[in-house]
């Protein structure tokens, strides 16, 4: 695995594809994670796969990795979420090139914040990703026009009991994307919360 820390880029870590498949997946880890959060996770869901892990540039509080600043608890700064949504659709096309993976067969898999900007990927850079498994996400939408999400598979995984996301966004984030003509999956599990757990894993394997 190869660990770049490059002061105008991303810190992010870089494992080339096991199985000759040529897939690739995106990890964009969650508020005060880092590079290496998901990595685990997906090296069991899709062994041999090629995996992309940026950190997240902006520090909240000082200490707490993000991809993007909020104005407090759910209350997201979409200005903010625009301009490091492009400057992330950047990094990965310059290392979809760097590393030479296909952005044809890229997938991300995001947790909560990282499942934000995930979803602001999609919205923004229709053509970067193939799908995208959004791991408790909140609802937004964004100026400009409509993208075309024709082909794309999104899987969205909730929890009924997540106290920091409302139970109605989920479902409003499935109708978006939905209606953009993504093909959406969508799981709120009963007892589940904002942590993920064995459950999402299994939605996760299997649909992944």
């Amino acid at each position: 695995m190869e660990s770049v820390d490059n002061p105008s880029d991303f810190i992010h870590l870089f494992e080339p594809s096991q199985g000759g498949s040529g897939r690739t997946l995106l990890l964009l880890h969650g508020t005060g994670g880092s590079e290496r959060d998901l990595i685990p996770l997906a090296e069991a869901l899709v062994p041999g796969a090629a995996l992309l892990s940026p950190r997240g540039k902006v520090l909240e509080g000082g200490v707490a990795a993000r991809f993007f600043r909020r104005h407090g608890e759910g209350n997201l700064d979409l200005d903010d979420l625009v301009e490091k949504t492009d400057e992330l659709a950047g990094f990965v096309r310059n290392s979809a090139r760097v590393y030479g993976f296909e952005l044809a067969k890229l997938t991300a898999i995001g947790f909560s914040n990282g499942a934000n900007i995930a979803t602001s990927l999609l919205l923004r850079h229709p053509d970067l990703l193939q799908g995208a498994a959004l791991l408790r996400p909140m609802f937004f939408d964004l100026p400009g026009p409509p993208a075309d999400l024709a082909g794309r598979q999104v899987l969205i995984a909730a929890g009924a009991n997540d106290p920091l996301i409302p139970t109605d966004q989920p479902e409003r984030l499935a109708t978006l994307l939905g209606r953009l003509g993504a093909a959406v999956t969508t799981n709120i599990a009963p007892g589940a919360g904002h942590g993920l757990d064995q459950q999402d894993l299994e939605l996760l394997r299997s649909w992944i």
